[in-house]
């Protein structure tokens, strides 16, 4: 079919149910429409699709992202105007960080899904200039006594350990949890954090007329078609496991090399804007290169190295094959780039050229088939934007009306201790980390703490920690309180191995938008992480949205996971869990509520998810944090863990199975559930000498921080008095191999 009018080609007649089909509303498509004064070409509907998916538009989800601090603090650039955040750290260096989900890939088919989660974020990182020095997750899974569940961590952890240890990026840090609400659709989030000078960064913008455009990295196929607008933008039904085509295949160590060529083109000074093809392909970095701008681009789709030469132009264009790049270079400069990707022996092809026009030419065989203007497709131009009714859950009642009272002040049984410890989300994480590299480079100062510190080399002495956080428990049952808390839950991390919080990365994962109750929940929890980001002055760098992560049966438990960057100065001025010495004290610092609602005991007790989320004061936060943070800095304690899942319980455990052989004798007055294995926010356990008992006291008491002795370090057990008393060994052994023996039972 030829459209006489302007002389494009389309391969298929467009209807407002072609649009359908591909993911579109008839209202969308009646704009799209509107926009280019005619029926677009198949190809243009196709780019419409993915652009206008809420997967590349943040169509449901932008208006609220807006409301959230986007600017300031140490940000070089503001959220969402570069592939990734950038934060100033000193001497001429900057940190680029970011996270997003490669969710519903990794339910179809979890090894490539998340082998190329961790590829694509690796790529944001190394576009703007960075060398990768880092990576995180943060997983989501079923209860693991499923088979299915089995099946979905082994091919999830082998495929980021693969990627990852390929690559060579360390995997330093990471959260997994396991609830039945993710045994249909698993959350995959993957982040990754780099070092940059600050005058040798790239942009992902398209500009100067007559400037070569090019690609770079591996050849075009048909993995990943519709990966952006369809499985990205869907929940999971009867249809999905036919969508395995859709799933992207990656190649780290064609990524390796990738990464090189990359970082010395950027060096050169022939990089006038790149951009990674990550969703949605050639579309979206040709659209959002030129839409950041105004300018446009011609594009001959005949000269794109192609692993299927049958392919058309609209599956060209909507291709997400991995490790490529979009490249602008300087008019001029053509053989030098061509140069240093030969000396990489990377593949990199002239495939058009930049325009002043603000439009896309895109060509196959000849013939035309895509004019539109590019800011018209992309987030901030023409893409829709869109308010959705929201209204409260009815299933808060039910979890509201819990009565936690009568629980809280039970005598506690150790039998709960035990059954709390091995539980999977509690216990040792060894089977999948052991299976990540988190040493190569050298970075990597310890995993010993509440947060990761990785050395920079590049400024000696310096250090940068990084975590991942959310209880998602909390969110379900509270989003405003549950966003908050997963802020100020990070930055307690980094606080706690001595780092100043600087900046958060997020990634929002949540259930179908259209939703009104879902919906609710994204507006509340987002208040929630602005005001904590707000209060703590780390500002979002940017980040991801991942909607429709539900089934046919229920949506997932609203998780906005946070990664937050802290900087130490000074490496000499760090902190761990582990105990160190022997003759040491141990003391709760913050309030102590006994708060039970939403924590492991009551999971655990009553089978389900209950009660009121723990109450989160920033005011209360930010003493706590100010405090911990001046008594590492004056060496004043030698050890810290912030009390999170399990309680204080199993935030003494985890110290005394960190430590060589220390662990301790606690005494706590009225002994009850509440106390033991309440998780109320704010609290951190420390150690410290008796020497030092003075000044601890005394820079608690300037905060106005509450601070009380529980107990005593001592070697080789660890007891709580009138409830528990057993061997360090036996805890460890317990608590190690709880995963690995369930990993292993048929």
């Amino acid at each position: 079919m030829i459209d006489n009018s302007k002389n494009l080609y389309s391969e298929i007649e467009v209807t407002v149910e072609t649009a359908k089909e591909l993911g579109l509303t008839e209202n969308e498509y009646k704009m799209l429409c509107k926009n280019i004064g005619r029926t677009p070409t198949y190809t243009e509907l196709g780019v419409y699709s993915v652009m206008w998916s809420e997967h590349c538009s943040y169509k449901n989800s932008i208006k609220l992202l807006k409301t959230l601090p986007r600017s300031g603090g140490r940000l070089l650039v503001e959220a969402g105007e570069e592939n990734a955040g950038l934060v100033d750290i000193g001497n001429g260096y900057a940190i680029c960080f970011k996270i997003e989900s490669h969710n519903h890939p990794s339910a179809i088919e979890p090894f490539q899904g998340a082998a190329t989660g961790v590829g694509g974020i690796l790529r944001d990182i190394f576009t703007m200039g960075a060398r990768p020095i880092a990576a995180l997750n943060s997983l989501r899974f079923g209860e693991l006594d499923n088979p299915r569940t089995k099946f979905l961590l082994n091919g999830v952890v082998e495929g980021i350990s693969h990627y990852g240890n390929c690559f060579g990026v360390p995997t330093v840090g990471g959260e997994i949890y396991f609830d039945k609400c993710y045994h249909d659709n698993p959350l995959v989030n993957a982040m990754a954090v780099g070092i940059v000078k600050t005058d040798k960064t790239a942009s992902a913008a398209s500009k100067g007329k007559g400037n070569p455009v090019m690609i770079i990295g591996s050849s075009t196929g048909r993995d990943g078609i519709h990966g952006a607008s369809l499985l990205a933008s869907r929940e999971f039904d009867e249809q999905t496991e036919n969508m395995r085509p859709t799933v992207q295949v990656g190649d780290p160590f064609a990524e390796k090399l990738l990464l090189e060529a990359t970082l010395e083109l950027i060096e050169a000074g022939v990089i006038v804007g790149i951009q990674d093809m990550g969703a949605a392909g050639i579309s979206c970095s040709t659209s959002e290169m030129s839409g950041r701008t105004g300018h446009g681009m011609i594009v001959n789709l005949d000269k794109v190295p192609l692993r299927e030469k049958t392919m058309s132009a609209y599956e060209i264009m909507l291709s997400e094959s991995q490790e490529r790049m979009l490249a602008v270079i300087e008019k001029g400069k053509e053989q030098i780039a061509i140069d240093i990707c030969h000396k990489w022996d990377v593949p990199c092809t002239e495939i058009g050229e930049v325009t002043d026009d603000g439009l896309l030419h895109i060509f196959r065989n000849n013939q035309k088939v895509v004019e539109l203007n590019a800011e018209d497709l992309v987030l901030g131009g023409g893409a829709p934007q869109y308010d959705r009714e929201s209204k409260e859950p009815e299933y808060l009642k039910e979890t509201r009306n819990f009565n936690l009272e009568e629980i809280r002040i039970q005598k506690p049984m150790e039998g709960d201790f035990w059954e709390i410890l091995k539980s999977p989300t509690i216990a040792s994480k060894r089977w999948i980390f052991e299976q990540y590299d988190s040493q190569v480079r050298t970075n990597t100062v310890t995993i010993k703490g509440d947060a990761a510190i990785v050395r920079l080399k590049e400024i000696p002495g310096k250090a940068i920690a990084l975590t991942t956080d959310c209880n998602s428990k909390y969110t379900y049952l509270d989003p405003y309180k549950g966003g908050m808390i997963a802020v100020a839950e990070a930055a307690r991390n980094v606080v706690c191995t001595g780092a100043v919080p600087v900046a958060i990365t997020n990634c929002l994962n949540f259930g179908n938008p259209y939703d009104p109750e879902v919906y609710w929940q994204f507006k509340e929890a987002i208040r929630g992480m602005g005001d904590a980001c707000r209060a703590l002055d780390t500002p979002v760098t940017g980040g991801n949205v991942s909607f429709h992560n539900e089934s046919q049966k229920h949506a997932v438990y609203p998780t906005p996971t946070i990664g937050m960057l802290g900087i130490i100065d000074d490496l000499n001025l760090t902190m761990s869990m582990n105990f160190k010495s022997e003759e040491d004290e141990i003391f709760l610092i913050g309030n102590n509520r006994e708060e039970l609602g939403g924590s492991e005991y009551v999971k655990h007790y009553a089978e389900k998810v209950s009660g009121l989320a723990p109450e989160i004061n920033m005011d209360e936060e930010m003493r706590l944090q100010k405090t911990i943070l001046a008594l590492i800095q004056s060496k004043t304690i030698n050890s810290a863990h912030d009390i999170s899942e399990g309680g204080l319980a199993i935030c003494l455990a985890e110290k005394a199975i960190s430590s060589d052989n220390l662990g301790c004798m606690i005494q706590i007055d009225d002994i009850n559930v509440g106390k033991l294995f309440g998780e109320s926010q704010s609290r951190v356990v420390v150690s410290c000498s008796p020497a030092k008992f003075g000044e601890l006291v005394n820079t608690c008491s300037a905060n106005n921080v509450p601070v009380q002795k529980i107990g005593d370090v001592q070697k080789e057990i660890f007891e709580i008095e009138n409830y528990i008393k057993t061997d360090i060994n036996s805890i460890k052994i317990k608590y190690n191999n709880a995963i690995a023996d369930i990993m292993k039972e048929k």
